[in-house]
C-alpha cells in the first residue's frame, strides 16, 4: 500500500469519527427522560470494551454499581440490562408483549433462514405460528412420551460403553455429547447422525451462535466480520446444514410411510405442511430452521445441564451419595431407572434444579427488543431497546437466595419454586411469550441420565485430582474441560 493511500485511509477515518461525535453531540438532548442509570462509555463502541470474555460476570459487576436495570451501549445499539426479579417480571410479565420481539442479529439471521426459526424470528404472524407448531405438535406431554424409548436405549448405550471401559480413564463429556446428538437426532430426523463432519458441522454451528458480531452493534465496522472470517464461517455453516437438512426431507419424503405410530419431527412437519394443518403455508426453509433449533437448544443446554450437574457432585460427595441412596432405593437392583421412576425422585430434581439456579445454560437468555416507548420500574425504555437479561446474575442474588453460590439441592425440597416461568428468581428457561416450549423434552433427558448414571457407577477422579470448574465463553456456558473419571459398577 503506497504511504499516500494510507494518509488518505487515515484522514478518512478520523473524518468519519468527527462526524459521529458531531452527531451525537448535536443530537437532540434526553435530559427530560428519566433513563435508567448508565456507565461511562467510549466513542463509537460504548461499552463494548466492559463485556469481556463473561459478559454475564462483568454485566452483574457492573450492576452493584448501577443498579438492577442499567442501560450501556454496544456500539450504536442502546441495551438495558436486567439483573433482578423485580425488573425481570416487568419485562417478561408486566410489560411482556411490548418487549417480546428479537433485535436483528447477524448470524443467527444467516444461519436460521432469515431467522424463521422459534428462538430468534421477529414477533408477529410467523413467530405465533411456529410457536404454535412447536406447542400443539412437537412438544405435547403425550409426544414428548412417545420418544421415551429413545431416550432409554440411548441410556442403555451410554451404560454399556461405561461398563466396557473397565475402571480406566473416561471422557464422561464425550458420552454425554453422543448420547444428547443420538436422542435429539433419532427424535428430530429419524435416525442417529455420529459420523465425524457431522459433529464437526454441529460444533462449529453452536460455536457460530456463541460468536460476536461486530457488525451487529458497529454497522459500519461489518467488514471487521468478514476480516475475521466469521461471516464466511456462518455463510459455510449455513450451506453445509441446508444440505444436510434438505437430503433428510428428500428421504422422508421418498420413503412413503404414512401413519407411523412413532413420527420424528420431520415427519410431523411434512405431515403439517402436505395438509396445511395450521390454516398457513409452512415453508420448506421454516421445517429447517425448526429443526435446527431442536440442534441449538435440544443438545447444547442439556449437555451443559448434565454437565455441570455431575462436576458439582463430584465435588460435594455427600450430595452424591444422598442421590445415590434416592436412586437406590428406587431402582432396586433393576437394570436401569426408566421414567416411571423419576417423579419418585425428589433429590434428583432438586440437584438439576440447583445445576440450572448455579450455572444457568444461557446466562443472558436470547435479547429481546422493545417495539415501543415504555416505562419500567420508573425509567423510560425507548422503542428500538435491546434488552438483556441476566438470568444467571437473578439466580444469584443474596437478597433472594440463601447462600447464593453454594451448591445446595435441599433449598429446593418442599419448595414451589420451579423453572417453568412463574418464579422469576429462577428462569434458566426464560418466561412469558418467548419462553423455551422445550422445557418438559430437556428436562425428561436430564432426570433419566442423571438418574441412571448414580444408580449404576460410583465415579471417582483418577490420581485424586481436583476438578476444573472454569466456563467457556459464548451463548451457552459449558465446562471448559472434559469430566474425566473413573468408574466402578455399583452392586
Amino acid at each position: 500500500m503506497s504511504l499516500s493511500l494510507l494518509s488518505f485511509l487515515i484522514y478518512f477515518l478520523l473524518f468519519i469519527i468527527v462526524i459521529i461525535l458531531l452527531k451525537s453531540l448535536c443530537s437532540p438532548s434526553e435530559d427530560y427522560k428519566n433513563l435508567p442509570p448508565s456507565p461511562a462509555r467510549l466513542p463509537l463502541i460504548g461499552n463494548l470494551h466492559q463485556l469481556g470474555s463473561f459478559p454475564h460476570r462483568s454485566l452483574k459487576a457492573m450492576a452493584e454499581t448501577y443498579g438492577s436495570l442499567m442501560l450501556i451501549r454496544l456500539g450504536s445499539v442502546p441495551v438495558l440490562v436486567a439483573s433482578s426479579v423485580d425488573a425481570a417480571r416487568e419485562i417478561m410479565k408486566t410489560h411482556d408483549l411490548i418487549l417480546s420481539n428479537r433485535p436483528k442479529l447477524k448470524i443467527p439471521n444467516k444461519v436460521f433462514y432469515g431467522s424463521k426459526d422459534i428462538a430468534f424470528s421477529q414477533y408477529g404472524e410467523h413467530w405465533r405460528q411456529m410457536k404454535s407448531i412447536a406447542v400443539l405438535h412437537l412438544l405435547t406431554n403425550k409426544r414428548v412420551q412417545s420418544f421415551r424409548q429413545v431416550r432409554e436405549e440411548e441410556m442403555a448405550l451410554i451404560i454399556h460403553r461405561i461398563y466396557k471401559a473397565h475402571k480406566s480413564v473416561v471422557n464422561l463429556s464425550d458420552l454425554l455429547i453422543s448420547l444428547t446428538n443420538n436422542v435429539i437426532c433419532r427424535v428430530a430426523l429419524g435416525r442417529t447422525y455420529d459420523g465425524k463432519n457431522f459433529k464437526s458441522l454441529l460444533d462449529r454451528f453452536l460455536k457460530l451462535l456463541g460468536s460476536f458480531s461486530v457488525g451487529s452493534y458497529i454497522p459500519w465496522l461489518t467488514w471487521v466480520d468478514r476480516l475475521s472470517g466469521l461471516e464466511r464461517r456462518a455463510d459455510e455453516v449455513a450451506k453445509e446444514f441446508d444440505d444436510f437438512l434438505e437430503g433428510v426431507i428428500e428421504e422422508h419424503i421418498n420413503k412413503n410411510e404414512v401413519g407411523l405410530e412413532i413420527q420424528d419431527v420431520v415427519d410431523i412437519l411434512l405431515e403439517i405442511q402436505r395438509d396445511n394443518m395450521t390454516g398457513f403455508h409452512l415453508e420448506r426453509d421454516a421445517i429447517k430452521a425448526i429443526l435446527l433449533d431442536l440442534f441449538a437448544a435440544g443438545t447444547d443446554t442439556t449437555l451443559s445441564n448434565l454437565e455441570w450437574a455431575i462436576s458439582e457432585l463430584l465435588k460435594h460427595p455427600q450430595k452424591m451419595k444422598i442421590l445415590q441412596q434416592e436412586a437406590h432405593e428406587i431402582g432396586q437392583g433393576r437394570s436401569m431407572i426408566t421414567e416411571d421412576d423419576l417423579d419418585n425422585m425428589p433429590y434428583l430434581k432438586a440437584v438439576l434444579k440447583e445445576t440450572l439456579r448455579l450455572h444457568t445454560p444461557v446466562p443472558l437468555l436470547v435479547p429481546r427488543e422493545s417495539t415501543q416507548d415504555v416505562k419500567l420500574l420508573g425509567y423510560d425504555i425507548t422503542a428500538g431497546t435491546q434488552v438483556m437479561i441476566n438470568a444467571w446474575a437473578i439466580a444469584r442474588d443474596g437478597s433472594r437466595w440463601e447462600e447464593p453460590d453454594e451448591f445446595w439441592p435441599e433449598r429446593f425440597l418442599d419448595s414451589p419454586i420451579d423453572y417453568k416461568g412463574l418464579h422469576f428468581e429462577f428462569i434458566p428457561f426464560g418466561a412469558g411469550r418467548r419462553k423455551c416450549p422445550g422445557i418438559q423434552f430437556a428436562m425428561a433427558i436430564n432426570e433419566l441420565v442423571l438418574a441412571n448414571l448414580v444408580y449404576k457407577f460410583d465415579f471417582a477422579l483418577p490420581g485424586g485430582e481436583d476438578l476444573d470448574m472454569s466456563e467457556t465463553t459464548g451463548m451457552t456456558v459449558h465446562k471448559k474441560c472434559p469430566i474425566l473419571v473413573t468408574a466402578s459398577p455399583c452392586y
